[in-house]
């Protein structure tokens, strides 16, 4: 068998087009706890190569959200959010933020004084459970006048089973838009705290 065989033995046709399908997410709606675990953590760069610390959450539970991944960014270095009214504000709540993740990660962080590089944020904060508290932003798109929709981390707090989880609200009504981009567009994201 070929490396290029399907796992049902079929040779992949030469095409130059593919459409691996899927498409727009609703957001998970505002106020949902889910349990989770950070799948990556280090620095990242914005395109002015300002710094900030960026989390990927994989939702565990509740199962309707399983496997759905949220990206979380933490402005905790010495460059500011340029998006934000206040940054210093900003990376106050992101600290805080960050020292609760690191808490019910077991405080490792907290414990080393020191302002983590990539290495040390994997280390401690990697696989490791706890509850998120998901919340929702919608705002118009500068550049394209769509509503776009996305969400946030609001809150963590140790872990808890799945069962014990509160139940997911149901989602709100929305109103129609032109369309709904997902999170593609530029974002002012400034009321979002993190």
């Amino acid at each position: 068998m070929s490396f290029w065989n399907t796992s049902d033995g079929n040779e992949i046709e030469k095409n130059d087009n593919y459409d691996a399908g899927g498409g727009f997410l609703e957001p998970i709606p505002e106020g949902t706890s889910a349990l989770a675990a950070i799948t990556e953590a280090g620095w990242a760069e914005d395109t002015n190569k300002n710094r900030y610390v960026l989390l990927k959450w994989a939702i565990l539970a509740p199962e309707e959200y399983k496997s759905r991944m949220l990206p979380h960014k933490l402005w905790i270095g010495d460059d500011e959010d340029p998006q934000a009214k206040d940054g210093a504000k900003k990376r106050d709540k992101a600290k805080r933020m960050l020292a609760a993740i690191d808490t019910n990660a077991g405080g490792k962080l907290l414990a080393s004084d020191k302002m983590p590089d990539d290495l040390a944020l994997t280390k401690c904060l990697a696989n490791k459970q706890m509850v998120i508290k998901i919340m929702e932003w919608e705002q118009t798109d500068r550049a394209t006048g769509d509503i776009i929709r996305g969400n946030w981390v609001g809150a963590v707090s140790p872990k808890v089973s799945a069962a014990e989880l509160p139940a997911a609200p149901a989602p709100k009504e929305r109103t129609t838009s032109k369309s709904q981009t997902g999170g593609r567009g530029r974002v002012d994201d400034d009321e979002i705290p993190f």
